[in-house]
């Protein structure tokens, strides 16, 4: 759900301890096993089928290929020692000769006579590698196999061969070395075997990590992790001033999280954030400035990262609790949403909020208004202006600082982060220091910083979430409808969108990027909420295991679009359904370009010296790259961005992948998407209901 001021919008093995719901218990009944394409039983098949006519023709291509390359040696065409081509022996030559497929006049030009030699070979070759492409083509349409797959890499192994034999042949690089198929194959039985202990072992823990969460018991007191209480405010309070260096040391080494220890651990990233911006103002390529900013990531955030991979940081609180993620940009309506949160709340005692603050403090920059239309010119166009402003309100202090709900902060519910707008650098980075603040409550909702809330709207979530078949790994996600500030208080009541649609953007900024949309609407009529396609990044509520299985990715910095499908395909496949609740409950203020708020990447441009959104298009070229190799696009391989220098994408990428539990081909089935073309097919279940 895009927002102009920069923050837009099957089952598997998962156990979680019982509840007091009402609902169906979450361990009321085991779940089966779901198989996965390495076990046993996928190979067999496989195994079975090679054993036909594809064994067959691999042996022969091997064999020949083999014989081919030791006749050449033989003849002295090919040298086994340094490669490439290094003439003919004269006695074979002779022998040619004599059999009337040479001129005896070549004898006398070595270079004419290897050309003769070497273009017989490339024909030959040609017409060989011309059936074997015809049966490459029918193995791939067969067995479809994933790229690594041992069998995979044996086959193209093999073309790879064939490929390199005939260019070298033409003269356009060195002959390719023997090459030994048969460890290619062990050594890629082995990278496989090594990937699935791996998966095991992941899942193992998490297991083991869900045990721990249930045997926990805090016999009605406030789990120790959230103390010792971090300040909301004022904004320039440090954690680690405040408790000292140990509140780190304890939380990345010794296992002892607290939420003041992880602000701390961010606040320390920002500070050393700041400087880089500082140190790289003038920097001259925006590759630079990622490289270093990926940097201060594994230095400051992966410690973090690691040291609580694949479990949750916090143990979960089966008591209703709602954890509210909140990334706010320069928002003046931040605290007004909070007063609203809170007062529409069934159960405002067991709402907790993590608000990233990205403000304008005026403490060392100028503060600046967005792009303001002041007018028209005589040919109609939009005059427009960029004017100085005081500091940004702070929403935090407008909420703490109200007699009505100040107790909502002391108690701790209100959890805070401030970052200077110019360490901002978009929603995606806003969302990861969110999720951050998050500290064991039973549900986690994402949205933006400028919403109006239903009566009960906590109560009746709960209840949707957990009428969907799937639960407990299961979304709840929608547009929420819009509101004006001088509209009348949010009823809510009216029915849930749907995401349904999706399209291939052909703004040049966005580079071809899927972006996310509505579909049809249900009768109105249904007992329980039905699957949709996609997840919104502006609202979605789902129990907190999420974050253990979809945890919000640090290296993503200056993206704007991408982030709803990237969120969509890693839920889905980790085994999350996603579901439109029947009811809207939240509303949300959309903000076209004419208003005239602070956008992120206006702020990018004055931090690099390069006012306007040019830089960090620029930055985004880069970072965008990311979500486009996650989704499979044929422009953004592993060898089509190590061509264009953008491999630091791909930083510690596999932790922040799709899942084991349903495949990508299977997602882009789902949601019918042809990467190929580049276009999004119609989705009959989705836009029909008709999928529970």
């Amino acid at each position: 759900m895009g927002q102009e001021n920069g923050t837009k919008g099957n089952t598997g093995d998962f156990v979680f301890p019982t509840t007091s719901s009402s609902s169906k218990p979450l361990n009321s009944k085991p779940r089966r096993k779901r198989k996965h394409s390495s076990d046993d039983g996928g190979a067999k098949i496989i195994v079975a089928l090679l054993a036909g006519a594809g064994a067959a023709f691999l042996l022969a291509l091997i064999m020949l290929m083999s014989r081919l390359e030791a006749d050449e040696v033989n003849n002295g065409l090919l040298n086994s020692n340094v490669g490439g081509a290094r003439g003919v022996d004269d006695q074979i030559y002779l022998e040619e000769v004599a059999a009337g497929r040479a001129s005896p006049a070549l004898m006398k030009n070595s270079k004419e006579r290897m050309r003769d030699r070497a273009n017989r070979l490339v024909e030959s070759i040609g017409k060989m590698e011309g059936v074997y492409d015809r049966k490459l083509k029918k193995f791939d349409k067969m067995f479809n196999l994933p790229k690594g797959n041992p069998l995979d890499v044996l086959v193209h192994g093999a073309d790879k061969q064939l490929d390199g034999m005939k260019a070298a042949l033409e003269g356009k690089g060195d002959m390719p070395g023997h090459a030994d198929l048969r460890q290619d194959f062990k050594d890629a039985i082995g990278r496989d075997n090594a990937k699935e202990k791996r998966r095991k072992e992941k899942r193992a823990k998490k297991e083991r990590a869900n045990i721990e969460s249930a045997d926990l018991t805090l016999d009605g007191e406030k789990p120790p992790h959230l103390y010792p209480l971090f300040p909301p405010m004022p904004p320039g309070t440090m954690a680690e001033e405040l408790f000292g260096k140990e509140i780190i040391t304890d939380t990345l080494q010794h296992d002892k999280p607290t939420i003041a220890g992880v602000i701390a651990v961010l606040q320390r990233f920002l500070q050393n954030l700041h400087q880089m911006l500082i140190d790289n103002k003038n920097a001259k390529t925006p590759d630079e400035v990622i490289e270093k900013y990926f940097a201060l990531v594994m230095k400051y955030l992966e410690p973090l990262e690691e040291a609580y991979r694949d479990r949750s940081i916090f143990p979960i609180r089966e008591d209703g609790s709602i954890f509210m993620s909140l990334g706010a940009y320069r928002d003046h309506l931040l605290g007004e949403t909070l007063r609203q949160a809170f007062k529409t709340a069934a159960y405002p005692d067991k709402l907790y909020v993590g608000a990233v603050v990205q403000n304008c403090f005026g403490i060392d920059v100028q503060c600046r208004t967005g792009v303001e239309v002041k007018g028209k010119d005589k040919n109609g166009h939009p005059i427009t202006e960029i004017s100085d402003r005081g500091p940004d309100v702070n929403g935090i202090e407008q909420f703490c600082t109200d007699p009505d709900y100040a107790k909502y902060c002391e108690r701790g519910q209100i959890r805070a982060l401030y970052v200077n707008e110019t360490e901002s650098n978009g929603p995606t980075t806003a969302r990861y220091f969110a999720s951050k603040l998050w500290g064991g409550e039973t549900y986690f909702l994402q949205a933006d910083a400028h919403l109006r809330f239903a009566k009960e709207w906590d109560r009746l979530y709960a209840e949707e979430v957990q009428l969907a078949k799937n639960y407990p790994k299961a979304i709840l996600s929608a547009y929420p409808p819009g509101f004006s500030e001088e509209d009348p208080p949010y009823k809510g009541g009216s029915q849930g969108t749907r995401l349904c649609t999706c399209a291939f953007s052909d703004s040049n900024v966005e580079h071809r990027i899927l972006r996310i949309n509505t579909g049809g609407m249900c009768r109105g009529e249904e007992e329980a909420p039905s699957q949709i396609a996609y997840i919104a990044a502006g609202f979605f509520f789902a129990r907190a295991e999420f974050l253990i299985d979809v945890p919000f990715d640090p290296y993503l910095p200056w993206c704007f679009m991408g982030e709803e499908i990237a969120l969509s395909l890693r839920a889905w496949t980790h085994g999350w359904d996603i579901y439109a609740p029947r009811k809207n409950l939240i509303a949300h203020q959309y903000r076209p370009g004419r208003m005239g708020l602070p956008k992120f990447w206006e702020n990018t441009g004055r931090v690099f010296g390069r006012p306007g959104p040019g830089f960090n298009t620029l930055l985004q070229t880069i970072t965008i790259q990311r979500i486009k190799y996650m989704v499979g696009y044929a422009s953004s391989t592993r060898e089509a961005l190590e061509g264009l220098n953008y491999q630091i994408v791909l930083t510690e990428f596999e932790h922040y992948s799709p899942g084991d539990e349903r495949t990508m081909t299977q997602f882009l089935e789902h949601t019918n998407i042809d990467l190929q073309s580049e276009k999004c097919g119609h989705i009959d279940w989705c836009n029909k209901c008709t999928l529970p």
